[in-house]
């Protein structure tokens, strides 16, 4: 497998998609190594065909990138439907029970429900947005308001534009999150403290996730991706 992944590696180097993705997403983290690749490659495999079907039928009812979806549910759970937090979120897209019951589902570890679920509550955050934030920074900031709550994202949105910094881009705010655990901030904050530097790493490893989905779904050098495929096969 490690020869796959280093092909793999290779060909976006060669070909350039590498820095054209980093340049157009304002150089997000490369937060993964070569085990966490292999894991995924391996889910790719083994658990995502089982769900593929419910994130392309929730990309059709809320018109969002199945790739996309697939992308949050592995960073939530590992594609998991049994998947159960200490804190008591669970599910293939690990929903509160308070998010189920607010998108009308009864049962956070069926996957078509819960991806459904969790679609249709990425719509919810997306809309709170400003209409003046455009793509890829409206996507961007959507997903970390999905992970911390929408009040601690606008919180952080302040933070930035008392700095003088845009509010609308994605790669100010993100460097101001992390204030969100400092008291000296967040006690002149609305909605308090909060693990700022979570939505930060969550926004950084989905995008790299989504990247591979596109990746595997577009790619035509099947030799690469049939080694990919195969590694590791028991």
């Amino acid at each position: 497998l490690l020869d796959a992944a280093n092909a793999f590696l290779n060909l976006v180097h060669q070909d350039g998609r590498l820095e054209r993705l980093r340049a157009r997403y304002f150089g997000h983290s490369d937060r993964l190594n070569f085990v966490d690749t292999r894991e995924f490659w391996r889910h790719v495999r083994d658990r995502l065909p089982q769900f593929r079907a419910y994130f392309e039928q929730a990309a059709k009812l809320t018109g969002i990138d199945w790739r996309l979806l697939a992308a949050i549910g592995y960073q939530e759970s590992h594609w998991r439907a049994d998947a159960v937090s200490p804190t008591g979120v669970r599910g293939v897209m690990m929903l509160t029970q308070s998010t189920a019951q607010q998108m009308g589902i009864t049962d956070r570890s069926d996957p078509q429900q819960s991806i459904t679920g969790g679609a249709r509550y990425l719509r919810v955050v997306e809309k709170k947005i400003p209409e003046r934030i455009q793509e890829p920074n409206r996507l961007w900031l959507t997903l970390a308001g999905y992970n911390i709550g929408f009040g601690h994202l606008e919180d952080a949105r302040i933070l930035t534009e008392r700095d003088g910094a845009s509010p609308d881009l994605w790669f100010e705010v993100k460097q101001r999150l992390p204030l969100l655990a400092d008291k000296a901030y967040y006690k002149t904050l609305k909605h308090g403290f909060a693990r700022g530097q979570e939505p930060v790493d969550y926004v950084d490893r989905i995008r790299n996730y989504y990247d591979l989905l596109v990746w595997f779904t577009t790619t035509n050098d099947r030799k690469t991706l049939q080694r990919l495929m195969t590694a590791d096969a028991d």
